[in-house]
């Protein structure tokens, strides 16, 4: 069963990597959030991957909001068009601000902020801090090395079956979102039950 997205957080490079095709396809993740009418909730930042799909939602019409560290602001490197911009202190309360404005977490291609930024997002649904999916849109193969891991981990027994299905792979972004809508169907961590939603 899907619900509406009222927004994701996607997270992404702030840089844009060497191939056109990451580009595009932050374009196309901005454009299409906003053509769904489903808010972008995001790093704040004019650079990057982070930049092209802020301009792509806000020139489609959409939402935009962004959250960004005092420190990063400063530098001058916010986008000053967001919709909305909070300026947070750290980056601890960056992420979770984040995390409670959106209703699941998407992920471009991106570095070692972008895989932390999502890892901490599949980690608080494992131990039902929340109960939101995450996704990765798989451009150019960049996100198949994850695919790989997490078919190990569940071998391995890292990670419980059921509960790989909070992270979904793939390359398509209206099949992923699809998914990303749907309600969520794993346990907890240790098998137990997710909470009941807060009214």
């Amino acid at each position: 069963m899907s619900t509406a997205l009222g927004a994701v957080a996607v997270f992404c490079g702030s840089s844009h990597g060497t191939s056109p095709a990451y580009a595009a396809a932050a374009e196309h993740v901005g454009r299409t959030l906003a053509e769904r009418g489903t808010t972008v909730v995001y790093g704040g930042g004019r650079v990057g991957l982070m930049g092209t799909v802020a301009d792509a939602a806000l020139a489609a019409g959409g939402t935009v909001v962004g959250v960004i560290p005092r420190s990063l602001h400063d530098r001058e490197l916010a986008h000053t068009g967001c919709t909305e911009l909070h300026v947070v202190d750290t980056m601890h309360e960056r992420k979770a601000l984040m995390a409670d404005l959106a209703d699941a977490f998407l992920a471009l291609p991106g570095g070692a902020g972008t895989l932390e930024e999502v890892a901490e997002q599949w980690t608080w649904a494992q131990l039902t801090i929340h109960a939101k999916r995450s996704g990765f849109l798989d451009v150019e193969g960049f996100w198949s090395p994850m695919r790989a891991m997490l078919d190990r981990m569940v071998a391995d027994g890292f990670v419980r079956e059921e509960q790989q299905h909070i992270v979904t792979i793939d390359p398509d972004l209206d099949t992923l979102l699809d998914v990303l809508a749907s309600a969520p169907t794993w346990t907890d961590k240790w098998g137990g039950t997710l909470p009941s939603p807060t009214p």
